[in-house]
């Protein structure tokens, strides 16, 4: 395990993570610092922080099993099914059809192919006829695309997007879908999404909502004034009485009523307000903040503070804007929070996502952070005219998150990874890989690429792969 990676294991399982660079700068990996004793460790820390981490990272001692006596089962757990169910759903219709002919013509096309035939032969109202001269196309299309044995995929996949990358426009803002919300897009966008950053440039999110509440108006604007982020200067006035030494809020009767905001919901928002000393009053349709201090200052202190404070929304969502986009309504949001979005009664989860890989994989798992990668990538492609094969976006999806959480195609993610030490120093940084390496006394087996073209050798992979022996005949001729 790389230092980085023993730092990170040492955080997750609650090390301070000035101590986790200690024990990793010493040497230590997870495996060492899981058998070593409280003496060993004390050589590095105090005898409390020794312990403690013993504690959070230490071996549990296996637990005797005790001896059970068996129960005889009972007639009506007897009658319980307990064989597991089947994942894959059998097919049905067209795609059994099409699943049985493929059989009797010795295809082995994936289920995915022949669902989407089917659906597709459906959908145009083919004869049953036709289905065999149809198998015989989509078969071909599929042996054409086949990857031969040992193929190098990753060089072939990274510079079928780096090439028209270079093509891709450096300006950073698009008005995409929504005119009002400026969304990061061409190269700078492809950046990002390759580098895996936790916070995009310009996050947004599209809010999709429930079948039964789409197309109704009313509801969008419901569910858009609880994720916008609404703050007191919003909806109301602030003025300073310098006589009785305070502030009075005039909430604007009208904005309330259309964002849905009571004003004694204003009134605990006030109460709430952080380092400030005063009294919180309200008299009709009006709130009075008392200043303790008889100063100006503090008065400006308590005006500043309350006009930004946060009254309804969501944590980093700026604005929500509605739009009817065929024949749904769907929310656009300027900032993203996926998480609280997610648990707001009417959002369809199903279909509301964010431009944010890593708050995807935060919220919903790795799976759809890898979705989410292939489908930025291919977005911004296609805004930009380019077309690339998405199967060269689905191999770097696969490389950012085979490993079970997301990585940045760089030196702090999948390339600084590589176990080949020619490779890593090839590119980037040489000098401090190839010193690294030195001072432990790494060794490099040449397995791939990079570094057999290095040392001016041919590469394992396709033709390269192969290697032919030549036995000469003896003098017998055999």
């Amino acid at each position: 395990m790389a230092k980085k990676d023993t730092i990170n294991a040492l955080i997750r399982r609650g090390i301070d993570e000035e101590l986790a660079e200690k024990l990793a700068n010493e040497g230590y990996l997870l495996g060492d610092v899981e058998s070593a004793s409280v003496e060993e460790l004390k050589d590095h820390m105090n005898e409390e922080q020794a312990k403690d981490i013993k504690k959070k990272v230490g071996k549990k001692p296996k637990k005797k099993k005790k001896k059970s006596k068996k129960k005889k089962k009972s007639k009506k757990e007897e009658d319980i099914d307990m064989s597991t169910p089947e994942k894959i759903k059998p097919l049905k219709g067209v795609a059994k059809k099409l699943d049985k002919i493929q059989d009797e013509m010795g295809y082995d096309l994936p289920r995915s192919i022949i669902k989407n035939a089917a659906d597709r032969i459906e959908e145009e109202g083919v004869e049953e006829e036709d289905y065999e001269s149809i198998l015989e196309i989509i078969y071909d299309k599929y042996k054409s695309r086949k990857i031969d044995p040992l193929d190098s995929v990753g060089i072939v996949g990274a510079q079928s997007i780096g090439e028209p990358g270079t093509q891709m426009t450096m300006r950073t803002f698009h008005h995409a879908g929504v005119a009002e919300l400026g969304v990061t897009q061409g190269l700078p966008r492809m950046i990002e999404v390759v580098d895996a950053r936790k916070v995009p440039s310009t996050p947004i999110m599209e809010v999709h909502i429930i079948d039964k509440w789409k197309k109704d108006r009313d509801k969008a604007r419901m569910i858009a004034s609880k994720l916008e982020v609404t703050r007191l200067i919003d909806i109301a006035e602030l003025e300073i009485d310098m006589a009785d030494m305070k502030v009075t809020i005039k909430p604007d009767m009208k904005k309330l009523e259309e964002e849905n905001i009571e004003i004694d919901e204003i009134v605990e928002k006030m109460k709430k307000l952080r380092g400030i000393d005063a009294k919180v009053k309200r008299e009709k349709d009006t709130i009075y903040l008392i200043s303790e201090e008889a100063k100006f200052s503090q008065l400006h202190q308590i005006v500043e503070k309350a006009k930004e404070k946060k009254i309804k929304g969501l944590k980093g969502v700026e604005r929500a804007i509605i739009r009817d986009v065929g024949s749904e309504y769907v929310i656009f949001t300027e900032g993203s929070n996926l998480k609280k979005v997610l648990g707001i009664e009417g959002v369809d989860i199903s279909n509301t996502f964010s431009n944010s890989m890593v708050e995807i994989y935060n919220v919903l798992g790795v799976e759809a952070a890898r979705n989410s990668i292939i489908k930025e990538a291919k977005d911004t492609l296609n805004e930009q005219g380019l077309e690339v094969d998405i199967r060269h976006i689905m191999l770097v999806a696969d490389m950012m998150t085979n490993e079970g959480d997301v990585k940045a195609i760089g030196r702090h993610g999948v390339s600084g990874k590589k176990t080949s030490v020619l490779a890593r120093a090839a590119f980037e940084i040489t000098s401090t890989h190839l010193l690294r390496a030195a001072i432990v006394g790494e060794s490099d087996d040449l397995d791939g690429v990079a570094e057999n073209v290095i040392v001016g050798q041919p590469i394992t992979q396709g033709t390269g792969a192969v290697k032919v022996k030549y036995t000469p005949r003896n003098d017998e001729g055999d």
